[in-house]
């Protein structure tokens, strides 16, 4: 009897890790637990190189303030560009919310005002929403309507951003509203502080209007615009941009789009009176998959700035191509690599020597690893 009371105590210490293992194995994961709840996190790290034959830190027409690019706007470095996270949970009915935060060297472009320090941190969204039938309706500070690319990396297929993405606003605070007249067409209407605020400079405030419409399946169209008073010149001008952009997959492999903006902007000069200034863009995008790991991007661009209103040089006109090859080595992580070439009509980009030329070349290398 007492040796197999013996054998059974070794039996049960042995078999006990071998219990607890399995309860381990069976216990859900922190990403099963979020999903359960509802809670979606998600985002990627965006690092990369860039080098440019222009003294592009110097900025346009040696304007440090007026750079020639959005956020690859180093001469000759590697950077981080963004750690972007995202948490959110939106129900279809119900209340929920998102918080988006982007940290890197591009934090420092896309700050809200009144913040204009040098910060590698920004709270690029966060709010809260309400969702009830065909009715969405969001409070506090999120992405504009406006645009083909986005500050969310891997949602861009090329490198660089376009000339269009830095002539329209980032973010807006304020409210929203999404009604879904159907399933192929949505109406969208908001007040807010105005382009790039989080408290607002004035006591004016911006409307938007949008429309987002999916006729067939592979077309996407949306139209927005914005209007309000802006700080100008000696006080507030009414500023209006309208933007419409479209895309269209051909195929499985193929796919096409297109932008359209027009911006003005009232400028009070002093004595009651105004001048208008203005500027309008156009981009074409198209992206091939030449295998299931191998994409190739192009982007072809029009930027009119006659009252050198986006970069101070007025009466110059903006052109810029750029090829990016993409290599997906895994379903969490792309290696990128672009060329782009910039030309103006008038010699606007400084080299390090301080003389001025036509054009701008750069490449770029881009590691983007998602989760």
């Amino acid at each position: 009897m007492k040796k197999l009371l013996i054998a059974s105590a070794v039996s049960a210490a042995l078999a006990a890790p071998t219990v607890a293992l399995a309860q381990a194995a069976r216990a859900p994961t922190l990403g099963q637990v979020l999903d359960a709840s509802g809670i979606s996190v998600n985002g990627y790290i965006d690092a990369g190189y860039s080098h440019a034959d222009r003294n592009i830190e110097g900025g346009v027409n040696g304007v440090a303030t007026r750079p020639p690019r959005v956020f690859d706007n180093q001469n000759n470095s590697f950077a981080l560009h963004q750690f972007g996270l995202s948490v959110s949970k939106l129900p279809k009915e119900g209340f929920g919310g998102l918080v988006n935060v982007t940290v890197g060297s591009d934090a420092q472009v896309i700050h809200s005002f009144p913040d204009t320090s040098a910060s590698l941190f920004d709270v690029t969204q966060a709010y809260a929403q309400y969702s009830g039938g065909p009715l969405t309706l969001i409070a506090g500070k999120f992405a504009t309507l406006q645009g083909t690319e986005v500050i969310w990396s891997p949602s861009n297929a090329n490198v660089s951003r376009s000339i269009l993405f830095g002539a329209i606003p980032f973010t807006h605070t304020g409210v929203r509203a999404t009604w879904a007249l159907s399933n192929t067409v949505s109406l969208i209407a908001g007040v807010n502080n105005g382009w790039d605020q989080l408290t607002d400079q004035n006591r004016d405030k911006t409307v938007e209007l949008g429309a987002t419409l999916n006729p067939i399946r592979p077309l996407n169209i949306a139209i927005s615009g914005y209007s309000g008073k802006e700080p100008a010149g000696t006080g507030n001008g009414t500023r209006t941009s309208i933007n419409a952009t479209g895309s269209y997959n051909i195929t499985d492999a193929i796919s096409v789009g297109a932008e359209v903006l027009n911006v003005s902007q009232d400028v009070p000069v002093g004595g009651g009176a105004t001048t208008s200034q203005k500027y309008t863009g156009f981009a074409g995008y198209g992206s091939y998959m030449f295998t299931r790991r191998i994409r190739g991007a192009l982007r072809v661009e029009n930027f009119d700035d006659k009252d050198g209103l986006r970069f101070g040089v007025a009466g110059t006109k903006y052109r810029e191509v750029t090829a990016t090859g993409a290599y997906l080595a895994a379903d969490n992580f792309e290696a990128r690599a672009e060329v782009r070439r910039d030309q103006g009509t008038n010699a606007v980009f400084r080299d390090y020597q301080g003389a001025t030329s036509k054009t701008l070349m750069t490449i770029a290398l881009q590691g983007l690893y998602k989760f």
